[in-house]
């Protein structure tokens, strides 16, 4: 090879060398590129800590947004779910509760987007769970199902998975959905906010339970040793789901506190807790 021909080989690797580095990341979107509604202006950066055990845990969350995982080489259209990292609304704890859940999803062939919400209980937080964060998980809805062709997702198949207090919000968004404005400029908001189908881990919230025969079918699942509340919240939403007639199927781990997420320190049953999360998408012939 010439210099000349090594020269530009060279150059052209490190051209492409930052191309390939950002392929291999998942792309991350905002919901509302030009801000979202009641948004605190100039609110700074997301901050991340990272904890003794490894684990990434967000605040600071002024733009929402969503981290997309799409399988590779899936042919025709597959569902999607929106994954919701719990935190008490002061924190979102994303890699157990969010991207290692997205990841296995894709290994399944389930197109995934792990959603960073503003929360209402970090310091000096102007933010409400049922305005802000709750219009932030519709939007995410919205949007999935706004670009469902383009991202290869089945719109009738778009379903959200969340923990704890993201279980909390979850739960909100299968109670409050709408079927959009079909007047609007906006495409996204012409969309329907409605979940076709639902799974509550550990949730967390003490909100009055409404359901009716339009509510999506649930999957819900905690340890039977997490907090007298949580239990009780799985346990009441599954009792008035079956009296409304809706699908569900709960499940509890003995021995297994809160907080359990996708760990590969689980062991046990709980440890094929996503493996069975599948299978329900399964008889449920979402997959």
């Amino acid at each position: 090879m010439t210099a000349l021909r090594f020269t530009a080989a060279l150059i052209s690797c490190m051209v492409m060398a930052p191309v390939m580095a950002a392929d291999a990341a998942p792309a991350k979107l905002l919901l509302w590129p030009e801000g979202a509604p009641g948004a605190v202006a100039n609110g700074g950066e997301e901050t991340v800590r990272v904890t003794e055990q490894g684990d990434h845990v967000v605040s600071n969350v002024h733009e929402p947004s969503l981290t997309l995982y799409l399988p590779k080489g899936a042919k025709g259209a597959r569902p999607a779910v929106i994954v919701i990292p719990g935190g008490g609304h002061r924190e979102l704890w994303t890699d157990h509760e969010g991207h290692s859940i997205a990841r296995y999803l894709n290994e399944q062939g389930v197109a995934a987007f792990v959603l960073y919400y503003r929360l209402e209980r970090a310091p000096n937080s102007t933010y409400k769970i049922e305005e802000h964060a709750l219009a932030d998980l519709e939007r995410a809805v919205r949007l999935v199902r706004s670009r469902a062709a383009e991202w290869s997702v089945d719109p009738g198949k778009i379903g959200t998975m969340g923990f704890s207090a993201g279980g909390q919000l979850a739960l909100l968004g299968a109670m409050r959905f709408d079927a959009g404005d079909a007047a609007a400029k906006n495409t996204i908001d012409r969309q329907s906010s409605r979940p076709d189908f639902v799974a509550l881990v550990y949730p967390g919230g003490s909100d009055a339970l409404t359901f009716d025969a339009g509510t999506p079918p649930m999957y819900l699942l905690s340890g039977s040793d997490d907090r007298p509340g949580v239990i009780n919240r799985v346990t009441q939403v599954f009792v008035a789901l079956r009296e409304a007639k809706v699908p569900a199927e709960m499940h509890f781990y003995d021995g297994v506190p809160h907080g359990f997420g996708l760990r590969a320190t689980n062991t046990g049953p709980v440890a094929q807790w996503p493996k069975q999360f599948v299978d329900w998408l399964r008889v449920r012939k979402v997959l």
